[in-house]
């Protein structure tokens, strides 16, 4: 069995990748693929405790990244490279694409650092497809409003999410073969109509 690939669903907190994930999965299976769905930060014991501090707990800037690629590093060797070896597909909410948009975009973090934080921790892996989901910050600020507790980053002001946004829509024009922009104001069935197109491409 050849190896796997890797998908990686980003966007702003309130874009509602989150909502397309388990139809994505539920896809792959229906046509015979052996899924792996995980997140960042997460996907490992060790990145679960990670998750809740970074989630809830304030930091320095360069701390939340270090910790960020320390859970990554983690998720890698533990999840991601062992399921693509035996040739699974491996669904990822989030990537190191988030740390360019969080850390770097919404907190401003020197971008060169972290280029260095990505070659050092997965210098040769990187998403096989890359679901931008992308909607008006308007649009975004109101679906967090409706929904649940707000962990730290949810709570960012508008500000902070421009930033994080414009920087996404920066790594998809950098990185234009992995990346495709999903519309995320459109309605459900029109988006999962796309995401079984993209998903027979790769």
């Amino acid at each position: 069995m050849g190896r796997g690939k890797f998908i990686t669903f980003e966007g702003i907190d309130g874009a509602g990748k989150s909502t397309h994930i388990s139809f994505v999965c539920d896809l792959l299976r229906s046509i015979g693929k052996n899924v792996v769905s995980t997140r960042e930060p997460g996907g490992t014991e060790l990145g679960e405790a990670l998750r809740e501090l970074l989630l809830h707990r304030a930091m320095h800037l360069e701390t939340e990244a270090l910790l960020m690629f320390a859970a990554r590093r983690e998720h890698i060797a533990q999840v991601i490279e062992p399921a693509l070896a035996r040739g699974d597909w491996v669904v990822s909410d989030r990537f190191t694409d988030a740390s360019f948009a969080y850390q770097g975009g919404g907190r401003g973090m020197d971008l060169k650092k972290l280029d260095v934080l990505e070659q050092w921790v997965h210098p040769t892996l990187q998403p096989d497809l890359t679901l931008l989901f992308d909607v008006p910050l308007e649009v975004a600020r109101a679906r967090l409003d409706a929904s649940r507790n707000l962990d730290k980053f949810e709570q960012e002001k508008a500000g902070f999410f421009a930033a994080t946004r414009e920087q996404y829509l920066c790594r998809a024009q950098q990185y234009p073969a992995r990346f495709r922009i999903i519309d995320s104001t459109r309605s459900i069935a029109i988006i999962h109509k796309e995401l079984e197109t993209l998903i027979s491409t790769i």
